[in-house]
């Protein structure tokens, strides 16, 4: 009798999440409008949304937001990439930013939509301590030269807690509760550019829920959340595809991640609030 019971709540569950992927497709351009909705009130469709993914390294593309990436790409929103650095911490900068291109080529980004940053000041390097004034000045003129209306990134955890994503959320943050780039010698003043503009932040979720692969879109989808990005299997062979663009990445526990990580099916975000615009930085 009990392995009935557990055949029949295996079955349930699997229902349920082929359920998910049912009424995701059908929600998610509206989850997008209400979204886009918050901050304007325009309407919104697939093709009026701009928006920049903001990453630290080659590969996180494909890592962490391959769905959103590969879901807006469907719904034909103009889709941009930021790499604020090369990938140069086994002085493999060149042929990384290669893959990155090849990643995103497979992800739906052309190459006229990428722009990587080499700076000193921003190295790929998890010991490293960004200039969150250069971060923040780097990220608000690619907004101001191309009118995004939304920007997704990392959260404070930064999914894999790497000090790079960490600085990507500090840097977006600041801008979104301040409106200026923090500099000792000049306030650029920003609020208006990002008046228009949603700033989404991807949830960090514990190492079991992690893990889970597909397993965890239930509690993706039940958990509070300003939006959800979800793939199926033709979207997750794409993911897989991006990923192994990374050759320089594929080292043993990347098989592990791309085999059973949630990011590689889902990602869900929250709203990055933006505060007062009218705050001095001292």
């Amino acid at each position: 009798m009990s392995v009935y019971l557990a055949v029949f709540i295996v079955l349930a569950y699997l229902v349920w999440i082929k359920c998910i992927y049912y009424w995701h497709r059908r929600t998610l351009v509206k989850s997008l409008k209400h979204v886009m909705n918050i901050l304007s009130s325009k309407e919104t469709n697939g093709a009026d949304i701009r928006a920049l993914v903001v990453t630290a390294h080659p590969d996180d593309e494909c890592m962490f937001f391959a769905p959103t990436i590969i879901r807006l790409v469907e719904l034909n929103a103009s889709v941009h990439l930021l790499c604020l650095s090369e990938g140069n911490y086994y002085n493999q900068g060149s042929q990384r930013k290669q893959e990155l291109l090849n990643s995103c080529a497979m992800l739906g980004i052309p190459d006229s939509r990428i722009t990587i940053v080499d700076h000193k000041k921003l190295p790929d390097d998890p010991k490293a301590e960004w200039s969150i004034s250069l971060a923040s000045s780097v990220i608000v003129k690619h907004i101001r030269a191309h009118s995004f209306n939304m920007v997704l990134t990392f959260d404070g955890s930064g999914v894999s807690g790497h000090a790079n994503h960490v600085a990507i959320h500090k840097a977006v943050s600041h801008l979104a509760y301040t409106g200026q780039v923090p500099s000792d010698r000049q306030q650029f003043y920003c609020g208006s550019l990002l008046k228009d503009c949603c700033l989404l932040s991807l949830v960090t979720v514990g190492l079991f829920r992690k893990y889970l692969s597909f397993l965890d879109l239930p509690l993706s989808w039940l958990l509070p959340s300003c939006l959800r990005c979800i793939i199926g299997s033709q979207g997750y062979g794409q993911a897989k595809e991006a990923m192994f663009c990374h050759r320089t990445q594929l080292l043993w526990f990347r098989y592990l991640y791309i085999a059973f990580s949630r990011y590689m099916f889902v990602n869900t975000f929250q709203m990055i609030p933006q505060g007062p615009k009218n705050l001095k930085i001292y």
